[in-house]
């Protein structure tokens, strides 16, 4: 779980709002099991003699003086003597010596003397004598009338000086609150006592609903609300980053397993967060308010079902491992068909021209299927996960259940109190199955979160910790021995690479394909950093330099028409945020672009979406080297950015490049002679090298090569 407690970094930020949720749990909690409490009053009210009050305060007596009295529910006319009169069923071992021989097992409780309050009259009845003794203050003495029934003579009266004591600290602040509600709760007497009883437990059962109901609520719209801003927070940090790395990374990765970690893992995140501030935090602590409801009823026949706790846990650590394993799995596999997806639909004019649909069905079956298998392994295991948890619960509760049976059998417990901790048991149970499955979740979101921090926690692009600041390019761009080799690759692409460029000039880089060209012209932007030798601007490495200063001189085009889901005026001002319209106007023009700008219906307020909003290839080279004309920049690449057009745009884009190469250092890398043979320098590539440069006239005599590609593609390009 390492990788999913580094997420709790972006949810501690919010821990007004969890405190108030961890509140609302625990109120949520009581009320539940206090719900629940409320069924043996019920009981007593409707089936027993002993009434609300006087059970009430029976248990008063027990939590105080650790007597347990004996009330029979139904009685006749021959125990009508009992039934008037308290009966000592037990008492508690602690109490047995303050007590002395005083008070004994069976003993009957005649009458009371409330000696402390300066009334020596005798109070009798079994609901009075109750009351007398539970609602006494701490530390008071009160004389106490009773009959011994003995072996020898039928029975011995007399009476002993009884103290209150001083109420257990465990039971203070309850006995509180019983006192408080019991002044409110109807006294009557026969069958409209009753009723009245009965409606005060029903109104008080709703307002406890309510209360709890209202807090729940609470609870999970702030847990909805922490987990949407901690994932967005979350996100954006991964982005940034994301953003940041070299591009390398995503040469060997693909953009589609990056996007699924950052879309899909991440969601995932977010239900394991929902999982913690919710269910997490709710049914364990529900589970602990009623298995504490049962142990106040009985610590023991709660610690016989609690037996199976351990076989519980062992379970669900070892489903969770499995969980973990499978969805790491399934989460890979998504990201394989996510890539599978974007490369059929955005090449589906590729695939149906040539019928290769059967192909495009067959291999995204093989990955769905491959994923279908993989989550009904996951299913599998959660499915029984519920099923185990419920069989340990059986035997654990068939246990506690017996053995309840047996001591009311022996009168060692009453039957409401008993049918209250089967409630009380049943519904632990429930919410620890309900808990079950937590930690496979969890373990879904821990997945999800180590293949997120895979990402976060590679290197961004390196920058030295004193880069100085680059200067506007003056001089000459020299590349000095340069070797190169890509990310996961054994052979070098660049090898002892020489070449020299002066200031304002242009050079065009001509070579067959795979000669190095576009990788050549990739390492003036520092997109990948050289193996060895040295690139310089001005005499300055620039290994050396901030990233930002070196790419603000630098200005990109190249054969892969890259746009944004914007407008077309973004588009243009990409390069130059600030850039006011008649900026972006004017580099429009300098570009021909704004000949069919100002056409559309919307003009340069047009949104190029992903059907380029009907664009041609040409129409959209001109906006992407308008962005460059824009930006204005010392150095211009062009990298086959004439490749794919039409001749009308060709002859466009080659007006506006002798334009705006004026005076600019600019690398031109082109198929096409006719953007190349105006070039001030010609640079000819072979395996990674320089194996010449000069002018057209020079390298159309004397290089064997530069005349093979003349002949063969640029002249074929003319």
């Amino acid at each position: 779980m390492d990788s999913f407690k580094r997420v709790f970094k972006y949810i501690w930020p919010q821990w007004h709002r969890i405190v108030v949720i961890v509140i609302m749990v625990m109120i949520i909690s009581i009320l539940f099991a206090g719900s629940f409490a409320t069924v043996v009053p019920l009981l007593k009210v409707m089936m027993g003699q002993e009434g609300l009050h006087g059970w009430i305060d029976r248990k008063v007596c027990k939590w105080r003086y650790g007597i347990t009295f004996n009330i029979p529910d139904t009685y006749n006319g021959e125990n009508e003597y009992k039934a008037n009169n308290l009966i000592v069923k037990s008492v508690d071992e602690k109490y047995r010596k303050i007590y002395e021989n005083n008070l004994a097992v069976n003993d009957i409780i005649t009458g009371i003397v409330l000696k402390y309050s300066g009334d020596s009259t005798q109070i009798t009845g079994r609901g009075n004598i109750l009351k007398g003794l539970a609602r006494a203050p701490d530390e008071k003495i009160i004389e106490v009338y009773l009959k011994r029934l003995n072996a020898e003579v039928n029975s011995q009266d007399y009476s002993f000086d009884f103290s209150t004591g001083i109420t257990p600290k465990k039971f203070q602040i309850i006995i509180g609150i019983i006192k408080w509600v019991i002044d409110i709760i109807p006294k009557g007497q026969g069958p409209q006592g009753m009723k009245e009883a009965v409606f005060f437990i029903i109104i008080l059962m709703g307002i406890i609903t309510i209360i709890r109901c209202l807090a729940r609520f609470c609870q999970e719209y702030l847990t909805n609300k922490v987990v949407r801003i901690s994932i967005a927070k979350f996100r954006e940090e991964a982005f940034a980053h994301a953003i940041e790395m070299p591009i390398g990374y995503f040469d060997r990765h693909g953009t589609s397993e990056v996007i699924s970690r950052l879309i899909g893992d991440i969601n995932s995140i977010g239900g394991g967060i929902a999982v913690i501030l919710g269910k997490t935090l709710r049914e364990p602590a529900k589970a602990i308010t009623c298995i504490s409801g049962a142990m106040i009823i009985s610590w023991k026949l709660t610690m016989i079902f609690l037996c199976c706790a351990p076989f519980t846990f062992g379970c669900v650590i070892i489903l969770g491992k499995k969980i973990k394993k499978y969805a790491k799995r399934t989460l890979a596999s998504n990201a394989i068909m996510l890539k599978r997806l974007k490369g059929a639909l955005s090449s589906l004019r590729v695939v149906k021209v040539y019928n290769q649909q059967g192909y495009e069905k067959e291999a995204y079956n093989k990955i769905n299927r491959r994923l279908l298998k993989q989550v009904l392994v996951t299913e599998a295991v959660e499915a029984g996960t519920d099923p185990i948890m419920e069989v340990i619960g059986m035997f654990a509760g068939s246990a506690a259940l017996l053995v309840g049976v047996y001591w009311i059998s022996k009168g060692d417990m009453e039957s409401a109190s008993f049918f209250l901790l089967l409630i009380y048991l049943g519904v632990g149970a429930e919410s620890i199955r309900k808990s079950s499955d937590l930690w496979n979740k969890l373990q879904k979101a821990n997945a999800a979160a180590e293949r997120v921090f895979a990402i976060i926690d590679k290197s961004e692009e390196e920058e030295k910790a004193d880069a100085m600041e680059l200067h506007t390019l003056q001089n000459q761009i020299e590349f000095r021995n340069i070797f190169f080799t890509y990310p996961g690759c054994d052979e070098p692409v660049l090898r002892n690479l020489n070449l020299t460029i002066s200031a304002g000039h242009n050079v065009a880089i001509v070579g067959p394909n795979g000669s190095g060209k576009t990788t050549l012209v990739n390492l003036i932007p520092r997109f990948y950093d050289i193996d060895s030798g040295g690139i310089f601007i001005d005499g300055q490495d620039i290994r050396f330099v901030t990233l930002k200063s070196l790419r603000n001189q630098i200005a990109i085009v190249t054969q892969n028409v890259v746009t944004f889901n914007d407008t077309i005026a973004a588009n243009i001002a990409y390069s130059y945020r600030s850039a006011t319209m008649d900026q972006i106007v004017d580099a429009a023009k300098r570009s021909f672009a704004h000949e069919f700008i100002e056409s559309l219906p919307d003009g340069y307020n047009t949104v190029i979406g992903e059907d380029n909003s009907g664009l041609s290839g040409g129409q959209l080279q001109r906006i992407i080297i308008a962005r460059a004309i824009l930006k204005n920049p010392p150095i211009l690449i062009f990298d086959e950015a004439t490749s794919h057009i039409d001749a009308d745009s060709e002859a466009k884009i080659h007006n506006a490049l002798e334009d705006i190469i004026k005076d600019r250092t600019t690398f031109i890398i082109a198929h096409r002679f006719s953007t190349v043979i105006s070039a001030d320098t010609i640079a000819v590539m072979d395996k990674g090298m320089i194996i010449a440069q000069g002018t057209h006239e020079e390298l159309i005599k004397d290089c064997e090569l530069y005349q093979k590609l003349y002949e063969n593609q640029l002249v074929e390009a003319t």
